[in-house]
């Protein structure tokens, strides 16, 4: 009895690391894949606040890692905060605003900007004109605000 239990034991570890493989090399696959959206025809939805709008253009904020283009209203005010994830920021029009303790940051068209998972920081929209950028992360987006 115990050596049936033993080869059933190995069998199961068998599948569940076979399944394991198979999805791993389904998720390297899927990132192969030409991926092309045009800013200009993007479709926005309301974002995780009021004042953000985001067109998914990879993957899903809501689960797991993706890039988005957002845009932040101008005066849009996130307030200060942080993020679980890695987030990686390209400005396109507009500004989009960064602050924390050492400094100022405007993240103007062609400007990149990384924010570390867990770094404390504030960030919002130019007042005039907003901020239109190309964000990815991590993992799932989330905002954390500061205490």
């Amino acid at each position: 009895m115990k050596k049936v239990m033993i080869a059933l034991g190995i069998g199961a570890l068998g599948i569940v690391a076979a399944s394991g493989v198979l999805q791993a090399q389904k998720a390297a696959t899927a990132h192969k894949k030409l991926i092309y959206v045009a800013l200009s025809g993007a479709e926005f939805k309301p974002g995780p606040s009021k004042g953000v709008t985001q067109a998914v253009v990879w993957g899903n904020p809501d689960t797991g890692a993706h890039g988005t283009f957002s845009k932040f209203e101008p005066g849009y005010d996130a307030g200060t905060h942080t993020h679980t994830n890695d987030v990686w920021i390209v400005g396109i029009k507009g500004a989009y605003l960064y602050k924390d303790d050492a400094g100022e940051k405007r993240v103007g068209p062609g400007d990149f900007l990384r924010v570390p998972g867990g770094h404390k920081h504030w960030s919002g929209g130019d007042k005039t004109e907003g901020a239109v950028f190309y964000e990815e992360g991590t993992g799932k987006f989330d905002l954390i605000p500061a205490k």
